[in-house]
């Protein structure tokens, strides 16, 4: 993987703003966007409620049912004339009403050629219930409507628990619209401005946009000079100074200056459209991959059609015996093959998992990615806000007129910062504890801020107020330094005598370098992604330990990326925090979101970093590998009984007078299921 992007660098710019407030956001954009917390949530109280009502109808199934009848004792005091048929209508709305959804889900599994665990559910009470009602009706056989029912109750308290434990589905694409504001304010042809639905917009309309307003669709500037705050949707850790011929991106936000736009992308053409489109194709990619329960059930449902078949013709041509008990016993291995404990196997683990992360920070939000998380052996870091904090702070100071000190300098300038809330103001308000009273504070839109300090004129500005003000930067083989290392620069006048510089960093993670060694040790690739300049990419990459990065990448070129890193043999996690991360997330094997970023990259993600915290990468990895341990053994137990049941069910020791009584194969069903139970709860982080 080679360093990318060995561009031409260009100076760093700064332009401190006085207003960086995020209003101007005049609603949710939800619209056409289904919410799909919201529907797995709906999915999860109709598996409640399913399960309940099946629950209570299967007390009469099984006081109704004649082996239970004989388990128990009863079976003399409680029966009377019809029962059996009280009891086919008591299984019938369990099959109906709780079986709906796993029927459902066999004929869509089917359709799209991809069987798995309601396959296998529904194969297996499609069998029970079709047999045993033919038994009610005449046929010579046994009922396994018991067995049907207790099945469909199991299946449905699983998937409840697993709705609960994992709402998975990802509201991305309903916050990524919501960056856009309703509303626009239009120049009409008169000069007057009229508010209109953003929706509304064409292009070569012309708006104006207030200072904390988001802008309402991508366009040119062609009056007014500002500072606009990209972060977000760019991941640009600084806000850019922007004036007339300059282009900007719907849903970034205006800081200090009105600036008036002409339209030239709005709708399905937009930026953030088009990352919409990308975030969408993505997450369809992804949702086509099996988790390990779907892939037992295929191999299980495979067995139990073709153990069953080979029963039947068994039974029927070389042994001879008529077709009622050859049914019977085909019937009963096809329905012993479904244990009820697989059901419970795989649910309670990702409940136990799902909750030990959620107390070490870890929120999982998709279990077939996090599932894979074992097996990732990259790990992309987007720069801004996740390798670093996305804050910046001074790094040095850089002395041009001797007559003042460093302490003095950055004094000065705080003094005139205070009053900005631009970033990298406050970078250095936080600098230094002491200042000086300012008078007649005010910004210069895309440039700096000024003020009054002890009777002088200060100007905190970017270079390219020197450079159109024709004022002189000195050399200075320790100015040039911090340019090298990417830093961005300020420049302090007073009284329009450039007295020095502030040099300014992204402030790095304390954390970051090491979840870097960390990942190297289990010979996890660390990698960085940002869309900052190649030498404040270098300068972090090294600064952490990482030999491989992409710089300057645009955010549209993100997901990319991923897909070069993917084509080159890796499995790849990607862990960003911003929009411009969203599509890149919805790409990876495995998307992690840092949890102070956004809520479109944190409803892309598989898993969120509650704490902020790069080594929790690690915790990830580590936790799915012992979750993957936890779930094979649960499946073991859920399905190994079947080589000790299926060949007795199907009757291979029959000659010998063995034969899996139903009784039996109750009690080893009821075991396993216990066994999964308890062996869930064992599953730790440590």
């Amino acid at each position: 993987m080679d360093n990318s992007s060995k561009k031409d660098t260009k100076e760093g710019k700064y332009s401190p703003t006085d207003n960086q407030d995020n209003h101007g956001d005049h609603g949710d954009h939800s619209g056409e966007h289904e919410d799909h917390s919201s529907h797995h949530a709906q999915m999860a109280a109709d598996f409640r409620r399913r399960f309940w009502i099946s629950l209570i109808i299967t007390v009469p199934v099984l006081l109704l049912s004649p082996m239970i009848q004989q388990f128990l004792g009863i079976r003399e005091a409680v029966r009377f004339s019809g029962d059996s048929y009280i009891l086919l209508a008591a299984a019938t709305i369990v099959f109906i009403y709780g079986g709906y959804p796993f029927l459902k889900g066999l004929f869509d599994e089917l359709k799209s050629k991809s069987p798995g665990m309601m396959t296998l559910i529904g194969l297996a009470i499609m069998v029970s219930y079709g047999y045993s009602a033919l038994v009610v009706f005449g046929l010579e056989g046994r009922l396994f409507l018991w067995e049907l029912a207790t099945l469909v109750d199991v299946m449905l308290l699983g998937h409840w628990i697993e709705m609960k434990s994992v709402m998975g589905a990802s509201r991305a694409l309903e916050e990524l619209s919501k960056m856009m504001p309703d509303s626009a304010r239009r120049i009409t042809e008169s000069g007057e401005t009229e508010e209109v639905s953003v929706d509304e917009l064409q292009s070569g309309d012309k708006i104006l946009v207030k200072p904390g307003d988001k802008v309402p669709a991508d366009g040119k500037i062609y009056e007014g000079e500002s500072s606009v705050d990209e972060s977000m949707v760019t991941g640009e850790s600084q806000p850019v100074p922007k004036k007339s011929g300059d282009e900007v991106i719907g849903g970034s936000i205006n800081s200090d200056g009105s600036i008036k736009i002409e339209v030239e992308k709005s709708g399905d053409e937009s930026f953030l459209s088009q990352t919409i489109k990308i975030v969408k194709e993505a997450q369809e990619s992804k949702s086509r991959s099996q988790g390990l329960a779907d892939r037992a059930a295929l191999w299980l449902t495979i067995i139990a059609l073709t153990a069953g078949t080979i029963t039947l013709i068994v039974w029927l041509t070389w042994a001879g015996r008529d077709f009622s008990f050859a049914l019977t016993r085909s019937v009963t291995v096809m329905v012993i093959t479904c244990p009820h404990a697989l059901g419970l196997a795989i649910p309670l683990v990702v409940a136990v998992s799902t909750a030990i992360g959620a107390g070490s920070g870890l929120l999982i939000r998709n279990r077939t990615a996090f599932e894979f998380a074992r097996k990732i052996n990259a790990i992309i870091f987007d720069k801004t806000g996740t390798l670093t904090k996305g804050e910046f702070g001074v790094a040095a100071t850089v002395i041009i007129d001797k007559d003042i000190k460093n302490n003095e300098l950055l004094k000065i300038a705080a003094s005139v910062e205070y009053e900005s809330e631009h970033p990298i103001a406050k970078g250095i308000v936080e600098a230094t504890g002491d200042r000086y009273e300012v008078k007649d504070f005010s910004s210069i839109p895309g440039k700096g801020a000024e003020g009054e300090v002890n009777k002088s004129n200060v100007k905190v500005v970017s270079p390219n107020y020197l450079r159109e003000n024709k004022i002189d930067i000195p050399d200075s083989e320790k100015l040039q330094q911090e340019y090298d290392k990417g830093r961005t620069i300020v420049y302090v006048l007073i009284d329009d005598q450039l007295k020095g510089a502030i040099a300014m960093e992204d402030i790095i993670r304390d954390e970051s370098k090491e979840a870097v060694s960390e990942l190297k040790k289990m010979n996890i690739k660390p990698v960085m992604l940002t869309g900052d300049n190649d030498k404040v990419a270098r300068w972090v990459a090294e600064n952490i330990g990482i030999e491989d990065y992409f710089a300057e990448v645009l955010p549209k070129d993100k997901a990319s990326k991923i897909k070069e890193v993917k084509q080159n043999g890796y499995k790849v996690a990607m862990v960003g925090d911003g929009v411009n991360d969203a599509p890149a997330l919805a790409e990876a094997d495995l998307g992690v979101a840092i949890g102070a970023g956004t809520d479109v990259a944190a409803e892309t993600a598989d898993v969120i970093l509650v704490k902020s915290n790069p080594k929790d990468v690690i915790s990830i990895i580590k936790l799915a590998d012992k979750t993957h341990k936890k779930m094979l053994q649960n499946l073991g137990w859920a399905t190994g009984y079947n080589a000790f049941a299926i060949p007795l069910a199907a009757g291979v020791l029959y000659s010998y007078g063995i034969l899996l009584s139903p009784a039996m194969g109750a009690i080893l069903m009821s075991l396993s299921t216990v066994i999964v139970a308890i062996n869930a709860k064992f599953l730790s982080l440590e």
